[in-house]
């Protein structure tokens, strides 16, 4: 919730609860941050520690940090305008493009906001991007002009 402050005594005990396992199933988990207590280096340890991704909500509702925590990057744009046919202009959606790659590649692009500086390059890792909110009748239309940039 948006009124939920970082504790991290508190939330390191609910990120121990996790399973890491479901029936010989391997889980991923993904946080989505709400409160700008969130954005501090003491919440990215935290997460690293547990192997937890940090949702990138592209968003000026929320906080908005692109930093890497997990083995994957979960992306939520959440800027889709009705006026426009793919909901994004071109540039923002190659831009979207462009850091899908570096982050798919292991890198960590240097233009999305972040706490702390980009880690070293790493394993290639998996990307998933999400058109939601915004104008959501053009979410299709944004994810199929991604999937062709792509």
């Amino acid at each position: 919730m948006p009124t939920k402050r970082f504790d991290a005594e508190d939330f390191g005990a609910f990120l121990a609860l996790l399973p890491r396992e479901v029936d010989g199933l391997a889980l991923r988990h993904v946080m989505d941050v709400r409160h700008p207590s969130f954005a501090t280096t003491e919440y990215l340890a935290l997460a690293r520690k547990h192997a937890v991704a940090t949702v990138f909500s592209d968003s000026d509702e929320y906080p908005s940090f692109a930093d890497v925590t997990g083995d994957f990057v979960y992306v939520r744009s959440q800027r889709s305008r009705a006026e426009l046919a793919s909901g994004y202009a071109p540039s923002a959606l190659d831009a979207i493009a462009d850091c899908a790659r570096l982050w798919a590649s292991g890198g960590e692009p240097a233009v999305a906001p972040r706490v702390e500086a980009p880690q070293p390059a790493g394993a290639t890792r998996d990307v998933f991007v999400y058109f939601i909110s915004g104008a959501k009748e053009r979410a299709p239309a944004a994810a199929r002009a991604l999937i062709e940039r792509l």
